[in-house]
């Protein structure tokens, strides 16, 4: 028995059509990692100038690393949730994410301070303004991604029976939201952890 060959084109890798919000998210992500790249470029040239000298790391970027490894878990387990239509571990765990990021601003901003307290200042030092650089355009993206999952949250919140709940997880936009949040986030966690394991080398 002859089969007919497959007359319908196929699509290239270029060709193929995508989800505009996630390839869009790709792109940001792309972005930013060439933004980090270049302050390191810069950072390392600069570390051959005299009035420069590296900056020991705060105590309190240490405890963050751990903080911001931790929300990646409690939102790997909100997808879990999600997919297995237990509602109340989803919420629960959504908003702990959003806790530890919280949390992870607050003890940078911490770290920070212990750097001030130190006369570590921009002025005098470019190893110290490329540190602040570097946290500070972090957590600018942390601020975003805390924002994202606040809105995920609220949803969530007021979908609280198990009907109305599971009428939003089947609801395509909405498991498009919750899994462009989630790459988002995991890219800020794996983000933060590239740039703090480069300033402890460098140190």
């Amino acid at each position: 028995m002859s089969t007919k060959p497959s007359t319908k084109p196929q699509e290239s890798l270029f060709s193929k059509r995508r989800e505009p919000l996630g390839f869009m998210l790709w792109l940001g992500v792309v972005g930013s990692s060439l933004i980090f790249t270049t302050i390191f470029v810069v950072y390392l040239l600069k570390m051959n100038e005299d009035n420069s000298y590296f900056v020991a790391l705060p105590d309190m970027f240490w405890l963050s690393t751990l903080v911001i490894l931790f929300s990646s878990i409690t939102l790997h387990e909100a997808n879990l949730a999600f997919v297995q239509e237990r509602f109340l571990h989803y919420r629960v765990f959504l908003g702990s994410t959003a806790i530890l990021g919280l949390t992870f601003m607050v003890l940078q901003i911490t770290g920070w301070l212990e750097m001030i307290e130190s006369n570590i200042f921009l002025h005098d030092n470019n190893s110290a303004g490329f540190v602040y650089l570097l946290t500070g355009l972090h957590l600018a993206h942390i601020l975003a991604g805390i924002v994202l999952l606040c809105l995920l949250f609220r949803k969530a919140v007021r979908n609280r029976t198990y009907i109305d709940s599971f009428v939003y997880s089947v609801n395509p936009p909405n498991v498009l939201r919750l899994k462009l949040v989630t790459r988002y986030w995991h890219f800020v966690d794996a983000l933060w952890l590239v740039v703090f394991i480069l300033l402890v080398i460098l140190y």
